[in-house]
């Protein structure tokens, strides 16, 4: 294993080149930031040295700060446990170091890396190297100098575009922009790099500290305009994020005020953001999607994953379609089936728009695409499911249809063969009760559209073997998607955890709450849209059988709204036929329906659960707590089951699958920020007075009395009933 640290070696030429090692992309941590230093002060004081060249090991510059400081500091509170970076070391001894400093830059230079580099007077870059600032994605911003720097390099519009949203760039358009001076073939980079350096000592190259130029930020009143512009555009796309305005004030303080001006506030703000509720949720759930990769039992017995050659596909809908489009895009070679060839052709023809979309949003080539369309073949039988490794059933949520088809590719399948079902909600006890391959038995459920949405939930049966979980945990990777490990109920863990979402604005709804402010309260929280429109997108008859099977699995907590009933009888599907809570028209955003009105006052008529008849009087805050906080009481009994691995697990699941805030940090880790006994004291009250939907469960009320976190494991004292 490669040794970390810092080392220093100064060659004929009189060059010193100081390499940084802390595989595996030489993160900036707080021992490789001190070696730094050192070696930089003992290369400064040497005599035989001229120039220094600062670098990565193995083919890697740096991937940027260590981002495990920032969760020490969130578990702690002491932001003393961050370094004095961006003066102490990368003005004082780097940018104003009496001999010439080029950085030799290769693969990646990321965050404080590419800070570092910025700092020196030249970089030199192999091909191909990518380079960013992406700091404002765990809620900050760059800390190292990073925000007077880019600017000074590559004009303020590139700057501003490439902090706020956190876009990197690769080289050869830095050489273009001017934030690399020259690029070189990974075998020359050191080489010319030392050149370079020993130019600029004998003065036959520029001697250029960044922090010092002007010319690429124009007139004070031009850079105004720009950042006012960005402003603006902030507060549609960055609503509650401190970060993106917090950048933008400290860009202006160095353009207004010089550049070390610059540095000492970005400093000064850096550390006020790491302490942020912001920064706290994205860098949890940065790590949350780290852990997800790790099931106990199943990654960590030295099981190798089989190789996956063969997909077979049954069902060529919307979902079908989508996991295929997924898996051709990543190489996979999948067979669709479908009963009649009508079927057939309508759902090859689906994925070939899927993939035809990527081609136009400039996110696929087209050699890729065709090199992907090549990979599918449809299918009208079994003949061809010999040697396939995996099945995957996506047919309509109907038991019986899912039995038959289990059965039958038990029987058309090699012995090795993974029989998936992309079910919702069915248990998979039942779906797969007919076969004999129950180790081989999973759930791998996709989310819609399943080629876009990023979570694969993973389901296992007692019977599940480690080999099926892990080969289907390793194809979820292979196709870029994060896969999470989940116990076997109604649901599962993110549809079971999110079904009193839906169920709760319908129950605010028929007692008199107006369904718009509901959906403009929870876009408000950050979701990208509110359940009502939620409802028209994935239309009427999913929330119809959703609800079906949630009150036949949980009827003491169910709540039945008459209102989706009653707007299937109006003629409405919601977006499929452009009428639903909202008008659908095309080419123009969906508009509020004042004629669905006397609808709702129909269901509030029929619920009849409004007290005294009259409509509730009720604010904003409590709105969004009566639809959370059930959520919230629904994961609290899913973590009580052991249905997932770690309560990390339900906070990446609700932000991938969801799309709950990423900010927020995810369901548990927001509930732990609000408080259990805030959490459990409201559902209390609202239980006494509107009946068992809001009842605490035991596990939420158990927390609250005794002052523990939602998402700490279970100790001795409050064993929770593992599945997993």
């Amino acid at each position: 294993m490669a040794e970390i640290g810092v080392t220093l070696v100064v060659g004929n030429d009189g060059v010193a080149v100081i390499t940084i090692s802390n595989p595996p992309v030489n993160a900036l941590a707080i021992p490789i930031l001190a070696g730094l230093k050192q070696k930089f002060e003992e290369a400064t004081a040497r005599s035989d040295v001229k120039a220094i060249v600062v670098t990565g090991k193995g083919g890697r510059f740096s991937g940027g700060f260590d981002i495990n400081v920032f969760e020490r500091v969130h578990k702690t509170g002491d932001i003393s446990l961050l370094p004095d970076v961006s003066v102490d070391l990368l003005i004082n001894i780097i940018e104003d170091c009496k001999k010439p400093v080029v950085a030799a830059v290769e693969g990646l230079a990321l965050g404080g890396g590419l800070e570092l580099a910025m700092g020196c007077l030249a970089r030199i870059a192999a091909p191909k190297t990518q380079l960013g600032l992406p700091e404002l994605t765990l809620g900050v911003i760059p800390g190292f100098g990073g925000t007077q720097h880019l600017p000074r390099l590559v004009g303020l519009s590139k700057a501003i575009e490439m902090m706020l949203l956190s876009k990197p760039i690769m080289s050869e358009e830095g050489k273009n922009l001017g934030l690399i001076d020259d690029i070189a073939s990974s075998q020359d980079l050191l080489n010319v790099s030392r050149l370079w350096a020993l130019e600029i000592a004998e003065r036959r190259k520029p001697w250029v500290r960044s922090l010092h130029k002007t010319d690429k930020i124009g007139s004070l009143s031009e850079a105004q305009k720009i950042l006012r512009m960005a402003r603006e555009q902030a507060k549609k796309t960055a609503q509650n994020m401190p970060q993106h305005q917090a950048c933008l004030n400290v860009i202006e303080e160095g353009i207004v005020h010089g550049g070390y001006n610059g540095v000492l506030e970005e400093a000064r703000v850096f550390k006020e953001l790491v302490l942020s509720e912001t920064s706290r949720g994205l860098v949890h759930v940065f790590f949350a999607q780290r852990a997800t990769s790790k099931v106990p039992n199943v990654t960590d017995i030295g099981l190798k994953p089989r190789h996956m050659k063969k997909v077979a596909i049954i069902g060529g809908g919307l979902m079908g379609s989508g996991i295929a489009t997924a898996l051709i895009l990543s190489n996979i070679y999948v067979f669709l089936k479908e009963i009649n060839s009508e079927y057939l052709l309508k759902g090859i023809k689906a994925i070939k728009a899927n993939v035809q979309g990527l081609v136009t949003r400039g996110k696929l080539t087209k050699d890729k695409a065709e090199k992907a369309l090549s990979m599918l073949r449809g299918v009208l039988d079994y003949s061809e499911f010999k040697d396939v490794d995996m099945v995957i059933e996506a047919v309509i949520e109907n038991i019986p249809l899912k039995q038959k088809i289990f059965s039958e590719i038990e029987k058309a399948c090699p012995a090795h063969c993974i029989l998936a079902t992309n079910t919702s909600t069915i248990d998979l006890n039942l779906v797969g009760e007919k076969t004999n391959s129950q180790d081989l038995t999973i759930g791998a459920h996709f989310f819609s559209p399943a080629h876009v949405m990023p979570l694969l939930e993973i389901v296992r049966t007692e019977k599940t073997s480690p080999q099926t979980i892990l080969d289907l945990m390793t194809i979820g990777k292979t196709i870029k998607k994060v896969p999470v490990v989940v116990g076997n109920c109604t649901g599962f863990a993110v549809n079971r955890t999110f079904f009193p979402y839906t169920q709760g604005s319908h129950m605010l709804v028929n007692l008199g709450v107006d369904v718009f402010r509901i959906d403009r309260i929870i876009n408000n929280f950050g979701f990208p849209m509110g359940p009502f429109q939620l409802q028209d997108l994935t239309g009427y008859g999913v929330a119809l059988a959703t609800g079906k099977e949630v009150a036949n699995a949980f009827p003491d907590r169910t709540f039945k709204s008459p209102l989706v009933e009653l707007l299937v009888k109006n003629g409405r599907n919601g977006k499929n036929n452009g009428k639903g809570y909202y008008i659908y028209e095309k080419g123009s955003k969906p508009k509020p329906d004042p004629s669905v009105l006397s609808i709702i006052e129909e269901s509030r008529r029929l619920a009849n659960i409004m007290p005294g008849g009259k409509p509730m009087s009720v604010t904003d805050k409590e709105i969004l707590e009566m639809i959370l906080f059930p959520v919230v009481n629904e994961a609290c009994r899913v973590l009580d089951e052991g249905m997932v691995v770690r309560a990390s697990d339900l906070d990446i699941a609700s932000v991938l699958g969801m799309s709950f805030p990423s900010y927020r940090g995810g369901i548990v880790f927001w509930a732990d920020i609000i408080g259990p006994k805030h959490v459990y004291t409201s559902l209390k009250r609202w239980s006494e007075m509107y009946g068992s939907f809001f009842k605490p469960s035991r596990y939420l009320e158990e927390r609250a009395m005794k002052g523990i976190l939602l998402s700490e494991p279970a100790s001795s004292s409050l064993k929770s009933r593992s599945k997993l």
